[in-house]
């Protein structure tokens, strides 16, 4: 049977799917994003509301429902675990990397497509947000989709042909549903580069031509619902949603502070070593002659760079950074760079050795850097965690040598999988290492000290929130003078229950006969011991928290180790 491009984009797929599912569940939930995203998503099954989200039993409108209801769905299908949790990051970012290689393969040929699927499947960025449960991986998808659609309208006859509006169609339902998976922004960057490019290409009227009516009505048909409903159930929704969390963040917001040129390293580093050979790919690009048939290739390279531009400026000037914001921008790049890839094979040798030695020497000092920056963190990271990343430089190392050696005898084809076999090694140390370095990030084993303590009694945090407790125990968490995003709604009848104002307040629920369960951090104890009566039994610790209990008891094993 000859293989199709779909063939092709859905083996991609498959691969992708291999690589993320593989021991998706061994991890405990990441501290705070993926114990939130779980709690939110379990509490809808348990309350059986589906339209307004819960966070710890208080109204959370932080991020539209579409990732909560996969979730939630996942949880009913795997059970409470955190295999289920991930699951829809999973499965959108292998779409992603299908979604990729067809587009790569429409603009620049097979190989290029093939290698931009690559490349984006086994980017360190990518990998690790497709094994991590957040919104990202799926507005990245939609987005990814969306504008995918829109150059398929954009370059088949017309916009006004049969397959002109069913691309512009898709491309309007899927960025309705990027806009329920992490809101308006979808809309905004994918009409952004829609319209530049078509700018760009002297063809700004050809945008009348596109069904907008249609495109409006699907979009409002897929998006609004949610919208209306949860507004009619909570007034205050629609101001904190679109002024607190849009305008408010992206303008004002210092959370997550960076500068301006933060994601310059988060794009090197995250996507590494793949975007090293996007710059071979851009100058071979615009080598190519126009009059020799090649203008779509300059237009194709002219759109990728628009897509990556618009969206890496746009995330660059907020204050407010996370990493895992850049991931819509790196499909364009993975393309270029599969593009660059597959060029290796016809330069010269000389040129391809050049290449190869310059990623041979960055390589080596990655390798030295790792190994350094593990040598001074000797104090704060485990021992394990460190020798993890040392083996991934190394592996990464390894994989850029065998390759310079395989051009020197003339066997540049084999370059991206030599590669590929060497990131392959790199992502089995960071799988382990992310392991090795829960202590420092998850409170899985915390909670599975305290869980025969709680029946009966209340569950509470002192001056924090972790955020998986609820998901791992089932329990509320009563938050004591702290109330950090909660706030907003935190003053809500369904909300009162969470929260503790003072110490004062506190200290007599301990003292009370109700039975209480605190988490608290090790430099907090000296000041609880003063401020409680009875002090407590330690029941449990993980990393810097602490759990103690109102009540003497034996003492167990897991706390003998606490102390």
């Amino acid at each position: 049977m000859r293989l199709t491009r779909g063939h092709r984009a859905a083996l991609c797929t498959i691969f992708a799917a291999v690589l993320y599912f593989a021991g998706l569940g061994r991890p405990a939930l990441w501290e705070p994003d993926e114990g939130r995203y779980a709690e939110v998503a379990r509490e809808m099954i348990v309350t059986g509301d589906y339209v307004t989200p819960h966070n710890d039993w208080v109204r959370y409108f932080e991020k539209p429902p579409l990732v909560y209801w996969l979730t939630a769905a996942s949880l009913r299908v795997f059970g409470t675990n955190e295999f289920a949790v991930r699951c829809q990051a999973a499965v959108f970012s292998a779409g992603q990397v299908g979604i990729t290689e067809a587009l790569g393969e429409a603009l620049f040929g097979i190989a290029a497509g093939l290698l931009a699927a690559l490349g984006l499947a086994l980017s360190p960025l990518f990998f690790a947000f497709a094994r991590f449960a957040t919104p990202d991986p799926a507005l990245a998808f939609f987005f990814t989709a969306a504008l995918s659609a829109f150059y398929a309208a954009a370059t088949s006859e017309s916009f006004e042909s049969v397959a002109g509006r069913r691309w512009m169609l898709a491309a309007s339902a899927m960025l309705a549903f990027g806009t329920l998976a992490k809101g308006p922004v979808a809309l905004l960057l994918a009409g952004a580069v829609a319209l530049a490019w078509l700018t760009l290409e002297g063809r700004i009227r050809d945008s009348l031509r596109i069904p907008w009516l249609a495109c409006i009505l699907i979009y409002l048909a897929i998006a609004l619902p949610w919208f209306v409903v949860t507004a009619h159930r909570n007034p205050d929704f629609l101001q904190f949603f679109i002024i607190h969390e849009h305008f408010h963040r992206y303008l004002a917001n210092t959370e997550h502070g960076w500068g301006p040129c933060f994601f310059i390293p988060v794009v090197i580093a995250g996507m590494w070593p793949w975007c090293y050979f996007a710059p071979l790919g851009t100058i071979e690009l615009l080598r190519t002659d126009p009059i020799a048939n090649k203008h779509s290739q300059l237009s194709a390279l002219r759109f990728l760079m628009l897509w990556f531009g618009i969206v890496f400026i746009f995330f660059s000037i907020p204050r407010s950074k996370l990493g895992e914001y850049i991931l819509p921008a790196f499909p364009p790049l993975a393309i270029i760079a599969g593009y660059g890839l597959a060029c290796l094979s016809r330069l010269p040798a000389h040129r391809t050795s050049r290449i190869l030695t310059g990623l041979f020497i960055l390589n080596s000092a990655v390798v030295i850097a790792v190994t350094t920056a593990a040598f001074f963190a000797r104090e704060s990271l485990p021992l394990g965690l460190r020798l993890d990343l040392i083996a991934a430089a190394f592996a990464l190392f390894a994989g850029s040598g065998l390759a310079l050696l395989g051009s020197n005898w003339s066997q540049p084809r084999l370059t991206p999988a030599v590669i590929a076999a060497g990131v392959l090694l790199m992502m089995a140390a960071l799988m382990r290492g992310r392991l090795d370095a829960a202590p420092l990030y998850s409170y899985r084993e915390l909670a599975r000290a305290i869980q025969p303590y709680l029946n009966g009694c209340d569950l509470t945090s002192y001056h924090h929130q972790i955020q998986a407790l609820p998901f791992y125990t089932g329990n509320r968490e009563i938050l004591v003078g702290y109330r950090g995003e909660l706030a907003s709604f935190g003053d809500t009848p369904d909300a009162l229950g969470s929260f503790i104002a003072t110490d004062a307040q506190f200290a007599s629920l301990w003292s009370s006969p109700s039975c209480v369960v605190l988490i608290a951090n090790r430099n907090d104890l000296t000041h609880l011991k003063a401020l409680l009566q009875p002090a407590g039994s330690i029941i449990g610790c993980e990393g810097k928290k602490f759990a103690l209990l109102n009540r003497p008891v034996p003492t167990p094993s897991e706390a003998a180790a606490c102390r």
